[in-house]
């Protein structure tokens, strides 16, 4: 079982920075690739970014590449997302999701779980 909760969230202008954390309970935190998604209201969550259990490999949504960073700590049970150059249509909840596996996936459906979501939104 693993819990996630994220935090970093807020009102930004566009062109600003937002640093989203997601701390994990449990002891096998480092067996688990993670992602971060995002929803806004009538639409399907998205894949942002992800991150292989070790680092060593990341992804990315198209439209985020050059802007987003995806980073973990597995000693501190944390990953990260560093938004810079925000846009207003980065405006959404987001959410960061733990796929018990050692690649990064980029589908909703195959993580195992989820935390609560973080609310970030950006001004024109």
């Amino acid at each position: 079982q693993v819990q996630l909760v994220e935090s970093g969230g807020g009102l930004v202008q566009a062109g600003g920075s937002l640093r989203l954390s997601c701390a994990a309970s449990g002891r096998t935190f480092s067996a688990y690739a993670m992602g971060w998604f995002r929803q806004v209201p009538g639409k399907e969550r998205e894949f942002v970014a992800g991150i292989s259990w070790n680092g060593g490999s990341t992804d990315y949504k198209d439209s985020v590449k050059g802007r987003f960073t995806i980073s973990r700590d597995n000693a501190k049970n944390t990953v990260y997302l560093q938004m810079n150059s925000l846009k207003p249509e980065d405006t959404a909840i987001y959410y960061c999701a733990a796929f018990r596996g050692v690649v990064v996936t980029t589908l909703p459906s195959e993580y195992d779980y989820w935390g609560q979501g973080t609310q970030v939104t950006v001004s024109s």
